[in-house]
């Protein structure tokens, strides 16, 4: 496809929960292909490619999406930052699932734009605010309760050895999910990356190891292996 250079180029995403609802013929499927394409031409986007997730809750994380993760891979290889959806809602319904698909997007430099409201991701809103003061309480509380967790083992240990037992860093949960992320299969190729090259990328976008050290083959495996998705024969 030859590139207009004027033109900003984007990917399309679209999403139905019912397999009733999908394909070519089909309402939902033609409505927001005419959206996208109607605020592309109106604002100076080229459609590079358009990933689609037919029969996919809006409440399913955008990380277990299959559409949605070839998309994320076709961002980080070809250099394209900009995603058209026809709405919010085609993204995610629940408002927690949205926000943090929107941050996971945000983080890696992506603009989400919902042609029915432009804007809609770009000024905080009492939902947007609300939900991410939440998710803070959650994620301070998890981690208190695992300091907790951890510091009444190493007491424990501690107190058996008859000396004082220190506990190692933990990796960091962004770091696994990224890494975790990498680890799943190409939609379109069914492969995997190598352990290698997940270690390579997580260097790539500033992911060091509890040592702080960039992380190798081997303790990318170690991560999987604790996390119980490594899986040797189908690596």
């Amino acid at each position: 496809m030859i590139m207009d250079e004027s033109k900003i180029s984007a990917f399309a995403y679209m999403r139905t929960s019912s397999a009733t609802n999908a394909g070519a013929d089909k309402d939902s499927d033609k409505r927001q292909r005419a959206a996208i394409k109607a605020y592309a031409d109106a604002n100076g986007f080229e459609i590079v490619d358009t990933f689609y997730d037919a029969a996919v809750s809006g409440a399913d994380p955008i990380d277990e999406r299959p559409g949605m993760l070839a998309l994320l891979d076709a961002v980080l290889s070809n250099g394209t930052k900009t995603i058209l959806c026809e709405s919010p809602d085609r993204f995610a319904r629940d408002a927690i699932v949205q926000e943090l698909g929107h941050k996971l997007l945000r983080n890696r430099g992506v603009e989400l734009i919902p042609t029915t409201a432009p804007d809609y991701f770009v000024h905080d809103t009492p939902t947007t605010e609300l939900v991410r003061t939440i998710l803070g309480a959650v994620s301070a509380f998890e981690r208190r309760n695992t300091v907790d967790k951890l510091k009444a083992a190493r007491d424990r240990k501690s107190a058996d050895m008859g000396r004082r037992v220190e506990g190692r860093k933990p990796v960091s949960a962004d770091a696994l999910t990224e890494a975790k992320r990498l680890y799943r299969r190409n939609p379109k190729t069914g492969k995997r990356r190598s352990l290698r090259q997940i270690a390579a990328e997580l260097a790539k976008e500033g992911f060091t190891a509890p040592s702080g050290k960039e992380y190798q083959a081997n303790s990318v495996r170690q991560m999987l292996v604790k996390a119980g998705v490594y899986k040797p024969d189908a690596a």
